[in-house]
């Protein structure tokens, strides 16, 4: 279910092709001017859907920046299911598009405490993304293409990622 943005219509905001700011799992606490989406129907979230539903009611190639802010450990790896996230977000990014993440390092105890976590990340992770790091850990999977530009990361808390969008083809 889509409802009706704040600053207008999403679709009239996709529409001008610049490109939208989607807070995936937003919550009750979406980012200001951008559109939310999340499972629960709370103030503030534009799109209602499961993002482990797909696809996702966005076109191809609309979204300019992403936010995955604390999402990311809840999305269920079994059969491929973090993967097919990635590759849905990838779809939906535009090209040089950012795809910002935060989420517990997967070896700490806010990771471990939360019975709801369910994909531990760690650095490694996010080589199995990007086909230019030096692990090759990219073709086991061959998942959609991103380059990591920041990784930052505590073992003992939280760790941030910004991956970008690097090409259209897969």
């Amino acid at each position: 279910m889509i409802k009706a943005a704040q600053n207008g219509n999403i679709a009239e905001l996709i529409a001008k092709k610049s490109g939208i700011f989607l807070d995936i799992g937003c919550g009750a606490k979406r980012q200001p001017g951008w559109i939310g989406m999340d499972i629960r129907d709370l103030p503030g979230v534009d799109i209602v859907h499961d993002v482990e539903e797909y696809p996702w009611p966005i076109p191809d190639s609309s979204v300019k920046t992403a936010l995955a802010s604390h999402l990311v450990e809840h999305i269920n790896p079994a059969k491929f299911g973090f993967i097919n996230f990635m590759n849905e977000v990838w779809r939906v990014m535009q090209v040089g598009g950012e795809f910002l993440i935060a989420l517990p390092h997967g070896s700490s105890q806010g990771y471990i405490q939360d019975p709801t976590h369910i994909n531990p990340c760690n650095e490694a992770t996010w080589d199995y993304f990007c086909p230019g790091r030096a692990s090759m850990l990219w073709t086991i999977y061959k998942p959609k293409p991103w380059a990591v530009k920041v990784l930052t990361s505590n073992p003992a808390g939280n760790m941030e990622v910004v991956l970008v969008k690097i090409t259209n083809d897969s």
